[in-house]
Formats: structure tokens, C-alpha cells, sequence
């Protein structure tokens, strides 16, 4: 079996900007190296595969250059990587590929590579990613059920999937990870015919000439089972709850993984319920950014300076206090005593903070482990860290929500805001978007970052009062556990939009050192040396 001592080149689809590849490259293998070595990445949004691109590059390096951190640091151009290091920047030009899947011919450039690399690493290869799930999540069929002349069956993001199942055939690899949300779960084509069922019969290889594999649930949720393989576990096993592993973010995302049937034959399943529990944990947002510099938010359709921030900030924060918010006298009092307080902190502070720019920190109650994946002692700046600006009817209601958090332990449903708060929106009374306006809680775990940040911020209310404001990329990359040392590429619209659609890095590492256990423990269970360098790893 020495021949499965190598790195496992992973084969990584819909990468968006990397967050499976990143956490699948820092999990440590056999005799001092990675256990996985991306060999190819595929996104078709161009600012998502430059993000892409620019890691896949620093990757080549045992410590990132130099003129990496000046650029962080200093700002100013992009150091033109490819006269710098050509060598590793055409490594990483190779392994991030620009391509929408399922609209070019796969025989022009993508089917080339997949047998290069299956014919390479023979045995060794991964295959991770996640189709798109806008036509699966909960949000996006609420939108396609109001479009008129909306077919299900007609939607090609249905059945992005199959291009997943495609190339899982053409590779045959040792094992797949493949991710999804959690709507995945009760969508329909027709409304009978559950795409789950579909998606699980056909990576389970039930078909004429496919590979075949043995579907294992990461966290299943029917702990009476006796087995770790898909036969007994029902579908919701396969979600994976990120708060309940250190995340700090309650994200709750399919995560299938797929052992080829000939290595899951040799393992003693019963010895590998609960992949992850050994991560189990909490983690709040107050420990990944509650300690950054406090930051104000920019003013939009007026002057955006300091002062007029600052005489902004002071009226809203009159106005709210002066509202009645309850009938209830005993809530209405604590309200208005939490709100007078914070008026009273807010005159006090002699400097209005800056719009960007913070010292890279973290509180001392974040967990060791998260803390040294986060934080790099070389940063001088956060990246990706800048304020939005808000409309002043905005700021009042972030203020409120962020004050009536601290009051009542929860953010305010519409129900709960005041009318004279109520913004001019269709649906504000119906029910169906009730928490529009969401402010993220301090001692809890962040609600799901998602794509939709990148619109208005609305739903990711930073929870501190006195900066009255939405959450920056980096706060958000925080919470999506990714490094800070990880640069967004693009706009800030479109830093938001991969931050949102990436899978937490911190997460896909519990799930590469997972797989990387199981496989081990199939391939070469005669190793008393290997079996003691898995148990390190655990």
C-alpha cells in the first residue's frame, strides 16, 4: 500500500474563492506534509477566480513573499507577480482555471486536465466543490415561485449537479466532498420528485458502468445508528451544523462525502460514528471580532465627514430614545435606560473612528486554535476592511435594533420596530421578510453570511451601538473563519459575494482531516507508524 503514502491531489469545482481548497491545503499528512495538494481549481466568476488565483500562488510558497505583506501593509498597486515570480505564478495560473462548467465543451480544456491528473496520481485524487444552490436555497425559490412562467424543471441550476456527477465519473476518485444548503433537502422539480433523492442515488453510482461509493454522513443527527455509511442514516444527517463545531456562524450546509466502495469495504465502520465530533465547541462573534477597532459607517446622499457623522449619530440616537418602543412599562424603561447610556458613551468619545484601516486582534477568550488560524503576526492592516455608507433612516434603525438587542437578548423582528422606523417596503407588514433589519448578537454565533450581504447589509447589523453600522468583508471573512491574511479580490460588492458563497475554511479543514483518517485507515491499516500520525492529527 506505499504507493498511497503521497499527497492526494484534489480536484476542487465551483470553487468560488477557495474556502474547501484552503482548509483542505492546511491539513496535515503523512511524514511532515500536507495531506492534500490542490491541483485544480475551477470558478467562473472572474473577481472570485482572481481571489482564486492570487492564493493558489501564495500556496507555492513555504512563507508568503515579502511584497505580499509591503502590499497588505502599504497599499498602493498589485505587485506584478508574474515578472516577480514567474515560476509560481504560472504554477498558479495552471491550477486555477476560469471556466463555467456545464456551458463550455469539456473537451477543450477541462477533460484534458482531469486525465492528466487522474493519470498522475492514479488512486490519490479528491474531487470537492458544490454546484450553485441559488435554485436550491429556501430564498431563491421564494423569488422563482413569484417570477412568471418560473419552470422548475427548466432551471439549469437544478441540474448543475450532474456536472459534479460527470466528472466524478470521469476521474473515480479514492473520494468526493460535496456541499450544498440545506434547502437542498426539500426541493422539487415537479413537487413530487425530491432532488435529494436524485442527487444521493446518483453519487452513490447507480447506474449503468459508474463508479461506486458508500455515502457517509459527517455529523448525523440519528445517533442510534450502528453504522457510518448513508444505508441507515435519513437525509437531514447529512447537515453539517457549523456553530456546533467552533464556527462562529450558525450555518447549516449538505455535506456529502463519498468513499469509492472498494476502500470503505476495508474499514471497521462502527468505529467511525460521528467524523466530527471531536470538534465539537461554541464560538461567539465577541471572540473573533470583538475586539477591532471600533469603526464608523460613511453617509450616503450627504457630506460623508467625521462631524457630520458624528451630528448624524447624535440626532438618530435622540430620536430612537425618545420613541416608545413597549407597552409593557417595565421593558419600555429598560430600553430607554440602555439607550440614554449608550447616548451618554457616544458624547463622550473625543475621536469619531475611521472608516477603515484597524490593527489585526483578537479578544483572548477566542478559542487557541481559531486564533492561530486567523490571526498573522506580519499584518500590520486589516485587508478587505472598510465601511459601507447608510442612508440616515438606515443608521436610525441600526441603532435601534443594535440597542434592542442589548435590551431584550434577541434582534428586533418588524413587529417590534416602531412605525415611525418602518421602512417604505412592500413585504414589511406581511411577514415574509420580518427580519429585514438583523443585528448580529454578541455572545452568540453570527447568523449565515451569505451572498445577500453584498445588497445593503441589513441582515448583518454590526452589534456594537456605537458604530452603528453593517459588518465589513473582513468582519465577515471572520466569521467565515477564512485567514486574515486572505485577500478579497474584485469591489467590495463582489467581496461580499465571495465571502457569502464560500464554505468556512476552518470547517472544510475538520472535514479534510476527517476524510484524510478514513482514507488512511483503508488504505494501509498495517502502518503502526501511519496509524500513530493519525491519531496526532486527531
Amino acid at each position: 500500500m506505499g504507493e498511497f503514502l503521497a499527497q492526494f491531489a484534489v480536484v476542487d469545482i465551483f470553487a468560488g474563492p477557495g474556502g474547501l481548497a484552503e482548509g483542505f491545503s492546511k491539513v496535515p499528512g503523512h511524514e511532515g506534509r500536507s495531506a492534500y495538494r490542490i491541483e485544480l481549481s475551477v470558478e467562473k466568476d472572474r473577481t472570485a477566480h482572481g481571489t482564486l488565483q492570487l492564493r493558489a500562488f501564495l500556496r507555492q510558497f513555504a512563507e508568503f513573499p515579502d511584497a505580499y505583506y509591503h502590499w497588505l501593509n502599504n497599499g498602493g498597486t498589485e505587485p506584478a507577480w508574474d515578472k516577480l515570480y514567474p515560476k509560481e505564478w504560472g504554477a498558479a495560473s495552471s491550477e486555477a482555471l476560469q471556466m463555467e462548467l456545464g456551458a463550455e465543451d469539456p473537451d477543450i480544456r477541462l477533460n484534458p486536465r482531469l486525465d492528466a491528473i487522474k493519470q498522475t496520481h492514479g488512486d490519490n485524487v479528491i474531487l470537492i466543490g458544490g454546484p450553485p444552490c441559488q435554485a436550491y436555497s429556501l430564498v431563491g425559490r421564494s423569488r422563482n415561485a413569484g417570477k412568471e412562467g418560473y419552470v422548475a424543471a427548466e432551471d439549469g441550476r437544478h441540474f448543475l449537479y450532474r456536472e459534479y456527477i460527470r466528472i466524478l465519473d470521469r476521474l473515480r476518485p479514492a473520494a468526493f466532498v460535496m456541499e450544498n444548503v440545506k434547502g437542498l433537502l426539500s426541493s422539487s422539480i415537479d413537487g413530487e420528485s425530491k432532488i435529494i433523492d436524485r442527487v444521493l442515488k446518483d453519487l452513490r453510482g447507480e447506474r449503468p458502468g459508474a463508479e461506486k461509493y458508500r455515502l457517509i454522513a459527517l455529523r448525523p443527527r440519528s445517533r442510534q445508528q450502528e453504522s457510518l455509511y448513508e444505508t441507515i442514516h435519513k437525509a437531514p444527517d447529512f447537515v453539517v451544523r457549523a456553530e456546533e463545531l467552533r464556527i462562529p456562524q450558525a450555518r447549516h450546509r449538505v455535506i456529502i462525502i463519498g468513499l469509492r466502495q472498494d476502500l470503505a469495504g476495508k474499514l471497521p465502520a462502527k468505529q467511525f460514528k460521528g467524523l466530527l465530533d471531536e470538534y465539537t465547541g461554541s464560538c461567539f462573534v465577541r471572540q473573533v471580532i470583538g475586539d477591532l477597532e471600533p469603526l464608523r459607517s460613511g453617509l450616503s446622499k450627504q457630506e460623508d465627514s467625521a462631524s457630520a457623522w458624528r451630528t448624524v449619530i447624535a440626532d438618530c440616537m435622540a430620536r430612537i430614545t425618545s420613541m416608545k418602543v413597549f407597552e409593557d412599562r417595565t421593558r419600555q424603561a429598560r430600553f430607554k435606560k440602555i439607550s440614554e447610556r449608550l447616548q451618554r458613551d457616544f458624547k463622550k468619545r473625543n475621536d469619531v473612528p475611521a472608516r477603515n484601516g484597524s490593527l489585526p486582534s483578537l479578544p483572548t477568550e477566542c478559542p487557541e486554535s481559531l486564533r492561530d488560524w486567523l490571526l498573522d503576526p506580519r499584518l500590520e492592516q486589516l485587508p478587505n476592511h472598510e465601511t459601507r455608507t447608510h442612508m440616515r433612516s438606515d443608521l436610525e434603525r441600526y441603532f435601534f435594533a443594535a440597542a434592542f438587542a442589548e435590551a431584550e437578548g434577541r434582534s428586533p423582528s418588524a413587529e417590534d420596530y416602531p412605525r415611525e422606523l418602518a421602512p417604505a417596503h412592500e413585504n414589511w407588514e406581511t411577514g415574509k421578510f420580518a427580519d429585514r433589519f438583523r443585528v448580529q448578537r454578541w455572545d452568540a454565533p453570527s447568523t449565515t453570511i451569505t451572498s445577500h450581504i453584498s445588497k445593503d447589509g441589513h441582515y448583518f447589523i454590526h452589534p456594537d451601538p456605537l458604530q452603528c453600522r453593517s459588518l465589513t468583508v473582513r468582519e465577515a471573512a471572520r466569521l467565515q473563519t477564512f485567514p486574515d491574511n486572505y485577500l478579497f479580490k474584485g469591489g467590495r460588492t463582489a467581496q461580499y459575494v465571495q465571502v457569502g458563497n464560500a464554505v468556512p475554511p476552518m470547517l472544510a479543514r475538520q472535514i479534510g482531516e476527517a476524510l484524510f483518517r478514513l482514507l488512511f485507515s483503508a488504505l494501509d491499516q498495517g502502518s503502526d507508524q501511519l496509524q500513530g500520525e493519525l491519531a496526532d492529527v486527531a
